[in-house]
This record gives C-alpha cells, sequence and structure tokens, in this order.
C-alpha cells in the first residue's frame, strides 16, 4: 500500500516562499513519477512539477518554471517542492501523486495521491 503524505503548506504574502514535502512508503520502484499537483476553488486539477524516481528527468508547468523547484530525497523517501517568488494565483491546495505515468504532468495518469496542503498567498 502506498501512501502520501504532504506538508509544508500555510500562508504567505506575495513574494514570499514556501518547501513543500511529501513524504511517501510503501513499494517506490525506479520507473515511477513523482509529481506535485494544484487545485484552485472552481478549477481543474493542474499539473506543477514532476521527477523520476531514479534519473534526472524533471518537468514543469510553464506558470512556475523558474520559481519553484521539485527535488526528492530517495533516502527518505521524500519529494520536495521549492516554491519562490509565490503569487496570488499560486493560491491552491497542493498534492502529491506517485505512478508510472506516460505524460509527467498529467493528473490521471497517477494512481496514488496525498491528501494535500493548503498554500494561500496574499498580495
Amino acid at each position: 500500500q502506498v501512501q502520501l503524505v504532504e506538508s509544508g503548506g500555510g500562508s504567505v504574502q506575495a513574494g514570499g516562499s514556501l518547501r513543500l514535502s511529501c513524504a511517501t512508503s510503501g513499494a517506490t520502484v525506479s520507473n515511477k513519477w513523482m509529481g506535485w499537483f494544484r487545485q484552485a476553488p472552481g478549477k481543474e486539477r493542474e499539473g506543477v512539477a514532476a521527477i523520476k524516481i531514479a534519473g534526472t528527468s524533471q518537468y514543469y508547468a510553464d506558470s512556475v518554471k523558474g520559481r519553484f523547484t521539485i527535488s526528492r530525497d530517495n533516502a527518505k523517501n521524500t519529494v520536495y517542492l521549492q516554491m519562490n517568488n509565490l503569487k496570488p494565483e499560486d493560491t491552491a491546495m497542493y498534492y502529491c501523486a506517485t505512478g508510472y505515468v506516460v505524460v509527467p504532468l498529467r493528473a490521471s495518469d497517477y494512481a496514488y495521491w496525498g491528501q494535500g496542503t493548503q498554500v494561500t498567498v496574499s498580495s
């Protein structure tokens, strides 16, 4: 049974930073991906960033390139999302997910999801 637990969300002012963490337990396989997604009220869930558990492959949504960085610590089974220069439009519930994916930023490709952590950015 794969479990994911997000943490690190909170409320910040525009321009601030947060680091989200996603601790995983259960089977982790090298050809799996870890992804961060977000969903704002009334909007569809969108892919933010994704990283392959083994190797160097990473993907970012255009809206966060240059501001967000995804990283992993395989020894701790933890994936991070460093978010800098946050904007009000980054306000959303952030979820991490894992699975064998074809399109790394496509939510429907991921089999396992965490419960989410709220990020609120005020102007």
